[in-house]
């Protein structure tokens, strides 16, 4: 029976993060009440991992649900990410950030992409300043005096970390990426493990555009009446050594993502090859495009480190 995750994974600074998070990704950018209650709900039932990002635009009602709970801060990791606009201006971006929510620290500080936008908006070529190099340096300063307990990337792949690793004096922590069973980024989390930093998953359910196969419905009625497919894929996450940010609105899904159950070796095998099922190995988000052969936010494939893999994509 699903049981109440509890578990947490040691970061490489010998912090720690809980291992289930509730994602504030609404869809849209934007502040509003559904983000707040959201956030309130998942804290009552346990959930002490909140991830969010200035370039969801709801930073203010994040912190609004952080005042309105009974939690305490501190029984909290809070997770919040430089967006691409502001790589010129990390003291700015990372100060308004925390005024938004209403603290005095985060938790963990993510660079959300590798590449950087000119004041135009217009995406800057990899060469150009501020590289993602550069960029990491400036975020480096905010662990100094204790406002970023610990920093991190996100949606870098082997190549990018390859050069921000040869360029670092603080090894990200994290790298948050798309990881999922259609995306299961065998040789991204083996890189990673290999250098101490933890893999966490968003889109972790696959945004349910695959969840319903019969392979994850029948390891779903192996663990008896109510295991929903969700928890199945969660778990399989959390099994893995990587973390998950599940979201949903929905109180009871909820309150379901966070109690995961005990996956066999015969059915973590099934999951870790689930992406060689013909059709499946892709990504589930629709911010690629297929310029250039494959590019996302004005970087080809070739540039962040993707390669193209039986109809989907490896980070």
């Amino acid at each position: 029976m699903p049981a109440i995750s509890e578990e947490r994974l040691t970061l490489n600074n010998g912090t720690s993060i809980p291992a289930v998070g509730v994602g504030c990704w609404m869809g849209v950018c934007g502040e509003g009440e559904q983000v707040t209650e959201m956030v309130k709900t998942a804290l009552e039932l346990g959930y002490r991992h909140v991830d969010t990002a200035a370039n969801y635009g709801n930073e203010q009602s994040v912190g609004r649900a952080l005042e309105e709970s009974h939690v305490p801060r501190h029984d909290i990791f809070l997770t919040t990410k430089l967006d691409q606009s502001d790589h010129g201006r990390v003291e700015e971006a990372f100060a308004l950030s925390l005024t938004k929510l209403g603290v005095d620290y985060v938790d963990l500080y993510l660079m959300h992409w590798p590449m950087a936008y000119d004041k135009s908006g217009n995406t800057l070529q990899p060469e150009e300043s501020p590289t993602f190099i550069e960029t990491w340096r400036e975020m480096e300063k905010l662990v100094a005096d204790g406002r970023a307990r610990t920093i991190g990337v996100s949606n870098f792949s082997i190549k990018t970390l390859t050069e921000l690793l040869a360029h670092t004096s603080i090894v990200p922590a994290i790298n948050q990426v798309e990881l999922h069973p259609c995306l299961p980024q065998h040789e991204l989390l083996n890189f990673c493990s290999e250098r101490g930093i933890l893999l966490t998953a968003y889109s972790p359910v696959g945004k349910a555009k695959f969840a319903d196969d019969p392979s994850i419905t029948s390891i779903a009625a192996a663990h008896g009446r109510g295991v929903t497919n969700a928890q199945v894929l969660l778990s399989w996450g959390v099994q893995r050594g990587t973390a998950v940010i599940p979201k949903t609105v929905h109180a009871e899904r909820l309150k379901e993502n966070i109690q995961l159950v005990q996956l066999s070796a015969a059915e973590m095998e099934t999951l870790d090859r689930f992406h060689q099922k013909p059709g499946m190995h892709r990504s589930v988000c629709g911010f690629h495009s297929a310029e250039f052969g494959g590019s996302c936010w004005g970087w080809t494939y070739e540039q962040l480190g993707w390669a193209m893999a039986m109809g989907g994509f490896h980070l």
